[in-house]
């Protein structure tokens, strides 16, 4: 099945929404956890109440680029297939204020219900361009976002964006090496979960720090979606692939989204 998402419409998170996805059941073909089961594409697509403006996530063939002495061959090309997740977004395209145009491409199914604290092996590939870093500096990257219950005995809240900000990339114009996201960049929680643990997008927290925070002594937290977003703040253009989350790699590619064993 062929998926192509291009986003033409200013849409945003709301209270309605968000009840839903809290109060939705688990359909039967979803995984029990984050290794639970092979997701599907047609599960994937741009998540419409999380994304504002007019950004575009397509899955598309490439980017290539020629090897040259400062793009080693295994820079050249995706990392896996043929194909990635291509991301555009802009700034201040949107009749507010500040940039808020924003993008989210996930999987709202086969992650619903899976343990956060189950969670071992997170990150993805990045294409970085030259273009990107002049608008926002080497650390301008799509992040990865789990929507979550966060299950917090000291708050009754029942959702907050559980997002990670990369490491800084520095070669520009290829394919970056697996950006590890339990070793390295910050992680934040979104709303009165980020106040709580402190893990708050003014005070990021490492990955250990973040699930140690989570873990409270009280039911422990659960996923509702996990994928891949970006905005709200410099324009970006670029692609992302090999999403891992555990011992699953997510191979965008032209025709869908392919799921494999990590190697």
């Amino acid at each position: 099945m062929k998926t192509c998402h291009g986003v033409k419409r200013k849409l945003a998170l709301g209270a309605t929404a968000l009840a839903a996805v809290a109060a939705a059941a688990v359909p039967a073909s979803a995984s029990t956890g984050p290794d639970g089961g092979w997701g599907r594409s047609d599960h994937w697509g741009v998540i419409a109440r999380n994304t504002i403006g007019s950004p575009v996530a397509a899955l598309r063939s490439g980017p290539f680029v020629t090897p040259s002495a400062t793009v080693p061959p295994e820079a050249a090309h995706p990392p896996y297939g043929r194909g990635s997740l291509g991301i555009e977004v802009a700034d201040h395209s949107t009749s507010l204020a500040t940039p808020s145009e924003a993008v989210h491409f996930g999987n709202e199914v086969d992650f619903f219900g899976a343990p956060v604290l189950g969670l071992h092996e997170v990150g993805f590939h990045v294409f970085q361009t030259g273009e990107n870093v002049s608008y926002g500096g080497p650390g301008n990257l799509p992040n990865i976002k789990f929507e979550i219950n966060p299950n917090l005995t000291a708050n009754p809240t029942t959702y907050s964006s559980m997002v990670w900000n990369p490491p800084a990339v520095t070669a520009v114009n290829q394919w970056s090496p697996y950006l590890d996201a339990t070793t390295t960049g910050t992680w934040f929680l979104t709303g009165a979960a980020g106040t709580v643990t402190g893990c708050n997008l003014t005070t990021q927290c490492s990955f250990p720090a973040l699930l140690t925070a989570l873990n409270d002594g009280g039911a422990g937290p659960v996923i509702y979606t996990a994928g891949v977003s970006k905005g709200r703040d410099y324009l970006w253009a670029g692609a992302v692939d090999g999403l891992r989350i555990n011992r699953r790699v997510y191979d965008f590619e032209p025709d869908g989204v392919r799921v494999s064993r990590a190697r």
